[in-house]
C-alpha cells in the first residue's frame, strides 16, 4: 500500500479558544455571539464574580469549571492567573473548543484571556476575544458621565502611586482599584489599610483640594440590584469603606483653559482655506 496516497486523519480536533464577557449585570448583558461561544465549546472556564452567576453558568453548559478555587490567601495573584492560562491551554493542546467565561469585558483588568490568546496564537490554536459590557461602561450610565465632555484619565491606583504620571484635573480621572492601593505583594484578599490611601490622597492633593468631592461607584451585578454611589471629600477617603470591586471617581476640579496660540493657527488655515476656495 502507498502510504503517500493516505490523507492525515479527520478525526483529530484541532483546538480553540474563546474570551469572552458575561457583562456586569446577570442574564442582562450577555450577548448572543457571546452565547454561541458557549454552548458551542467543548468546557468552559468561569472566571466570573460570584457563585450565583457561576451557579447560573452551569445551567448554560454541561462541563463548566470554576477558576475561583485557585485563589488563596497569601498567594500571589500572578501565579493564579498564570495557572488560569496552562488550565485552558491544556484544554485547547488536547483538540477541544474552549471557552473562557469572565465577568464584565474579559480584556479590561483581565491579564489571563489576553495572555492566553496570545499563547494560542503562538502555538497555531484560533483564539477569539469577544467584548463584553464592563464596569465603566456601566459607570458612564449610572453617573451620567459623557467622556467625551471634558475628557478622562484612567488609572490602576497602584500603578499611579509607583509611577510618574501626569494627571489632568480639568477632565474626569477615574481610579480602579484603589481597595488594593500599594498592596506590592498581589496577594491580599481584603483591601489595603487607611495608609496606604493617604499616600493616594496625599498625591492626589497635588492637584485636587482635598474638599474635592469624589465619587465610589460600584456597578450592579445582580438584575435586583441598584449601583452602589456614595460622594465623599478628598481628604475622607482613607477612612472610607471601600471594597476591591469599587471605583473612586474624581470629576473635573478646573477649567479647560483655552490654547490661545493653536486657535489662532486655526483661524488662519480657515482664512487660507476660503481664500482658495473664492480663487
Amino acid at each position: 500500500m502507498d502510504h503517500s496516497t493516505i490523507s492525515p486523519s479527520t478525526d483529530v480536533r484541532r483546538g480553540s479558544l474563546a474570551c469572552v464577557g458575561l457583562g456586569m449585570t446577570l442574564g442582562s448583558h450577555l450577548t448572543p455571539l457571546a452565547r454561541s461561544h458557549i454552548a458551542q465549546s467543548d468546557v468552559v472556564f468561569a472566571g466570573v464574580s460570584d457563585g450565583i452567576v457561576e451557579a447560573w453558568l452551569q445551567r448554560m453548559h454541561a462541563d463548566v469549571r470554576s477558576l475561583q478555587p485557585y485563589y488563596r490567601e497569601g498567594k500571589s495573584r500572578r501565579d493564579t492567573y498564570q495557572e488560569w492560562v496552562e488550565l485552558m491551554m491544556a484544554e485547547v493542546r488536547a483538540g477541544k473548543r474552549v471557552c473562557g467565561v469572565f465577568y464584565g469585558h474579559p480584556g479590561i483588568f483581565a491579564w489571563s484571556p489576553h495572555k492566553a490568546i496570545e499563547v494560542a496564537r503562538a502555538e497555531g490554536y484560533p483564539a477569539h476575544m469577544e467584548p463584553g459590557i464592563s464596569a465603566e461602561d456601566c459607570l458612564y450610565a449610572d453617573l451620567g458621565i459623557d467622556p467625551g465632555r471634558f475628557g478622562c484619565q484612567h488609572f490602576e491606583a497602584s500603578q499611579l502611586l509607583l509611577f510618574e504620571r501626569r494627571i489632568d484635573p480639568t477632565g474626569y480621572l477615574v481610579l480602579w482599584q484603589v481597595g488594593h492601593v500599594g498592596d506590592l505583594s498581589l496577594a491580599r484578599f481584603g483591601a489595603t489599610g487607611p495608609a496606604y490611601r493617604q499616600l493616594l490622597v496625599d498625591l492626589l492633593a497635588q492637584d485636587y483640594p482635598l474638599d474635592h468631592a469624589l465619587i465610589i461607584y460600584r456597578a450592579a451585578t445582580l438584575p435586583i440590584q441598584q449601583p452602589r454611589i456614595r460622594r465623599v471629600a478628598l481628604r475622607d477617603l482613607p477612612h472610607a469603606e471601600l471594597t476591591a470591586e469599587e471605583t473612586v471617581v474624581l470629576p473635573p476640579a478646573r477649567a479647560m483653559k483655552p490654547n490661545l496660540a493653536v486657535r489662532a493657527r486655526l483661524a488662519e488655515l480657515d482664512a487660507l482655506e476660503k481664500r482658495s476656495e473664492s480663487a
